[in-house]
């Protein structure tokens, strides 16, 4: 059941009955009127909106103005509703790009803690991005659950190391990134295909697996069922 907002604290209450006859009501209702979050920010006079500094970046400052409340969550069954804040963003040269967000956090959290606090999903899509382009997250050929999670657990592994090559190179190579860390590594480590030999190898053994796939396949197809 979906949860209304409001901006003053919703008693839950029975309403009165006027009706003499019937069954007695028992789903409650709330004493104030719930309120849509847009229409809530389009209320807001202009002088409201805060100018947040949320991180530095390549380039420059990323800022973005912000809107906080405190609100009422209430889902129509619950005898109390839990009180929570509600942050409404809007980026600088996009002031039409407008992004809300809830938070439990302690009554006293300030406005710039909420924002970065918000604006902290960049970096878990940043890891993604690196997992995908520099650690083969994406690159997996495994059709059941065990072999994907050991291909992912070699790639978590991998970029564990590259964060901790990060912090420890952070003050010699301060802009030291995944993809640094893979050009050094393929040029540093000793390799196996040096050969023409080896290399021709090793493209057989690939082909060799994806026939046995495919017959595999093909057997499986021509089975009675």
């Amino acid at each position: 059941k979906s949860q209304q907002i409001y901006c003053e604290d919703p008693a839950a209450c029975l309403p009165e009955t006027t009706a003499s006859r019937g069954k007695a009501q028992t789903s409650l209702q709330a004493q104030t009127v719930s309120q849509r979050v847009d229409e809530w920010m389009k209320a807001q006079p202009p002088e409201n909106w805060q100018r947040v500094k949320v991180r530095p970046g390549s380039q420059g400052h990323l800022r973005v103005e912000a809107l906080q409340a405190r609100v009422w969550l209430w889902n129509g069954e619950e005898q109390t509703a839990p009180c929570w804040h509600l942050v409404a963003t809007r980026e600088l040269g996009s002031p039409e790009t407008i992004k809300y967000v809830l938070s439990n956090a302690p009554a006293e959290t300030s406005l710039p803690r909420l924002v970065q606090m918000q604006r902290q999903r960049f970096w878990i899509e940043r890891c993604f991005e690196d997992g995908k382009s520099e650690s083969g997250m994406a690159d997996y050929q495994v059709r059941g659950w065990l072999a994907w999670h050991h291909h992912m657990a070699l790639v978590m592994m991998a970029m564990l190391f590259m964060l901790e090559e990060k912090l420890l190179q952070k003050k010699s190579v301060p802009l030291l990134s995944c993809s640094d860390i893979e050009v050094l590594l393929s040029r540093f480590l000793p390799r196996r295909d040096v050969t023409v030999d080896e290399v021709v190898r090793q493209m057989k053994a690939r082909h060799r697996a994806r026939q046995a796939s495919i017959d595999s396949a093909y057997r499986r197809q021509q089975r009675p069922e």
